[in-house]
């Protein structure tokens, strides 16, 4: 049977940070056509790092990719920067939601469809409108002014203007209800089942494990673990560690069974 290429492949990623502190060691991963990725750890991991590998925004946090290829599609993207990784149709919601505060919710829609060529733009917010209807009651609303879920979905919305192909998620969950969490997995599933991939960063490993198909885990920058969510989901210290079902949920004992019990695999 023929392999089906990944949309996005990291192999063997090195990043490191003011020319001195190594942030990503070896760092590979994939995500295939139409799947959802999650990428899973604690603060610190280099979940971000991660992101802004793909992304070509290591640049504007003095960092640099010393070791390893970024892949997209077939083609090393590597040295390409943001507006042309972005052309690529690949899109990032950034962690902590980061919307235009002073700008209403149609001019934030706009900006993220920059990109778009002419005809192009109107259909789109009116494609955005419709998926989130809340966005369009308050289309002119500055963003500063919704509520942490109504930013999230404008934040969302905004990456989907541009089109993508692949989507990158860093931390959808953070700071949320429970409620709106499960609005915005219903929505990254609803995006998905579009034909976008996604590669998901997320410290809520249930919401995470919940959506994707396959996962990997990262500690101090490596990847430790990876495999189907079933059988992730099912792994006696993932559920310590990560989903809170163990008395050392988060301990450092925790990871030191980690290193017994599974080889590394960067």
């Amino acid at each position: 049977m023929q392999s089906v290429e990944p949309v996005l492949a990291l192999a063997d990623v090195e990043v490191v940070y003011h020319q001195v502190v190594l942030v990503l060691r070896g760092v590979s991963l994939s995500v295939p056509p139409g799947g959802i990725v999650a990428l899973l750890g604690p603060n610190g991991a280099g979940k971000t790092t991660t992101l802004r590998t793909i992304t070509g925004l290591l640049d504007l946090h003095d960092g640099t990719r010393t070791k390893g290829r970024v892949v997209l599609y077939g083609k090393d993207v590597g040295g390409l920067g943001p507006d042309r990784i972005v052309a690529r149709g690949v899109a990032q919601v950034m962690e902590g939601r980061r919307v235009l505060a002073d700008l209403t919710v149609e001019e934030n829609l706009r900006a993220g469809g920059w990109s778009l060529g002419r005809g192009e733009l109107g259909p789109a917010l009116e494609e955005a409108y419709e998926r989130f209807g809340v966005l369009a009651e308050r289309r002119r609303q500055p963003a500063g002014y919704l509520s942490g879920g109504e930013q999230q979905m404008l934040a969302i919305a905004r990456a989907l203007m541009s089109r993508p192909r692949l989507l990158l998620l860093d931390e959808p969950s953070l700071g949320l209800a429970p409620k709106i969490v499960h609005r915005v997995a219903e929505l990254i599933r609803e995006i998905n089942a579009s034909g976008v991939s996604v590669l998901l960063v997320e410290q809520n490993a249930a919401v995470a494990l919940d959506l994707a198909d396959h996962a990997y885990v990262m500690e101090n920058g490596r990847i430790v673990l990876e495999g189907p969510v079933d059988e992730l989901r099912e792994d006696a210290d993932v559920q310590e560690f990560y989903l809170g079902t163990g008395a050392a949920q988060g301990s450092y004992r925790a990871v030191k069974r980690y290193r017994r019990r599974k080889r590394w695999l960067s």
